[in-house]
């Protein structure tokens, strides 16, 4: 039997209850699986002085120290990858190899930064004699972070990582649905040493937290990974506070498919992807854009290797996709897939909610969407594919570019002219050509438009979390 742990706050140090709580349930069975404690204000009045403290001491320590502690931790959830990956089972619901696999990227997001800890070099700029001028980047000071549901361990990884590697403190607010991912990056950091204060993990209702953190004195940056309309609403509030933000936002990934590739195992590759996480990812492929001369044979594969992935409890060794994160997608897919039909879309497979407990939604494939059809305007966020044909990469390019979202966009050609084309004319901060993998540790990762806008990963990742220091010295 999968243990689910003791979900606490930890702040200053120390783990913590609180008398209000929420329950935790199981999205394969909607049992509840556990109590989520409820932050007070004066829980986040203690977090924001003990990051504070923490921040003194921490972007005091000298980066090979940092490093030292971040790999530590990393090593001790690679140990724990098996009860970590359970825990994240348990309340998302998505297959165990699924979760394994996320217990190892959010690793590598730390042992990669743990590397840029020690590389935020600064430069000396030539000048008249007598006088020097120094470029430092400096830790900007605390940051107040904000993590979704979706991917309950790698997504809190990423702004753990890069504050702690800059010589920030943070205080994170972990999703109310999965905070199991959190709890067990908290528990790594506290085991491997890292100061008291420097890493606080909160929990509760999310606009509570952020109205009260985000003026601060103490919150010199507000890092949010979620839909385009929080990211809107929590940029608004910290300008009002002079607060820089750093927004990964939602997108409706284009997929453009060229008549020059098999479209067979195009469309096996794209379902398989566009269904992992049952399709609850911020770069999922969602629009296909199909050119006509191969259209057919790619809808109807795509369609069968959709319909015939096995969904299930995560904990089931066949099982290919898991339940919904939550209550409220698979209405919102339903509600989606019946205003396609209503404007004439054919659906391919799905479009309806699965029989039994928990909240499963078959995959969805539907075909010949119009423009104005919501799927095709909003983000499904969820097992929901659209393939529509195209009569020209022109064509298929404009589509790609119609809508206000820029964070990723795919294509699948084998002519470098094409190629070319689709890496400077998608409008996305992350282009991937003849592979569906957007975003990996090495490389930076972020969004357009209404994408949000900052890097997270990468060499640039760091940046956010620095300041720029001039140093100006007249020498005698």
């Amino acid at each position: 039997m999968a243990h689910y742990p003791d979900i606490q706050l930890h702040i200053d140090g120390a783990w913590r209850t609180t008398q209000d709580s929420l329950p935790i349930l199981n999205p394969a069975s909607a049992q509840e699986i556990g109590l989520l404690p409820v932050a007070s204000r004066a829980d986040l009045d203690d977090a924001l002085a003990a990051a504070a403290r923490g921040f003194r001491i921490w972007s005091q320590t000298a980066p090979a120290k940092r490093a030292e502690i971040m790999l530590r931790a990393a090593r001790l959830m690679r140990d724990r990858n098996e009860e970590i990956a359970q825990a994240i089972t348990l309340e998302h619901g998505k297959p165990l190899t699924e979760a394994r696999m996320e217990v190892i990227r959010g690793c590598e997001f730390f042992e990669w930064d743990a590397g840029e800890a020690v590389r935020t070099y600064g430069r000396v700029i030539p000048s008249a004699p007598g006088i020097k001028y120094i470029v430092l980047h400096r830790p900007i000071g605390m940051v107040a972070a904000f993590s979704p549901w979706n991917f309950p361990m790698s997504q809190p990884s990423r702004k753990v990582a890069g504050a702690l590697a800059a010589g920030c403190s943070i205080i994170l607010k972990a999703a109310e649905e999965t905070p199991a991912g959190a709890v067990h990056i908290a528990r790594a950091f506290h085991d491997a040493g890292l100061p008291a204060g420097v890493l606080n993990l909160v929990f509760g209702v999310p606009a509570d937290i952020s109205s009260h953190l985000i003026p601060q004195s103490q919150t010199r940056l507000v890092a949010f990974t979620g839909s385009t309309a929080v990211g809107k609403q929590l940029t608004e509030l910290a300008a009002r506070h002079m607060k820089p933000v750093l927004m990964e936002l939602g997108g409706h990934a284009p997929v453009v498919v060229c008549d020059d590739v098999d479209p067979v195992q195009a469309a096996i590759t794209s379902a398989t992807r566009k269904m992992r996480n049952a399709g609850q990812v911020c770069t999922s492929p969602t629009r296909f854009y199909v050119h006509e001369s191969i259209y057919k044979p790619f809808a109807q594969a795509f369609a069968e290797t959709a319909a015939a992935l096995h969904v299930g409890d995560g904990f089931d060794p066949s099982t290919q996709m898991g339940p919904l994160a939550n209550r409220r997608r698979p209405d919102a897919l339903e509600a989606l897939s019946e205003d396609a039909r209503a404007k004439g879309a054919r659906m391919l497979t799905g479009g309806h909610r699965m029989t039994g407990d928990g909240y499963f939604f078959a995959p969805t494939v539907i075909a010949e969407a119009p423009d104005d059809a919501r799927a095709m305007r909003e983000e499904p966020f969820g097992p929901f594919a659209i393939i529509n044909p195209v009569a020209s990469l022109d064509e298929a390019i404009e589509k790609a570019n119609a809508l206000p979202f820029g964070l990723a966009a795919y294509g699948f050609t084998h002519s470098a002219r094409n190629a070319d084309r689709l890496a400077e004319e998608l409008e996305a901060g992350n282009v991937s050509i003849n592979t569906l993998e957007a975003s990996v540790a090495e490389t930076p990762f972020g969004g357009v438009k209404d994408s949000g806008y900052g890097r997270e990963g990468g060499a640039e990742g760091l940046s956010h979390y620095t300041i720029v220091k001039t140093i100006s010295h007249l020498v005698g």
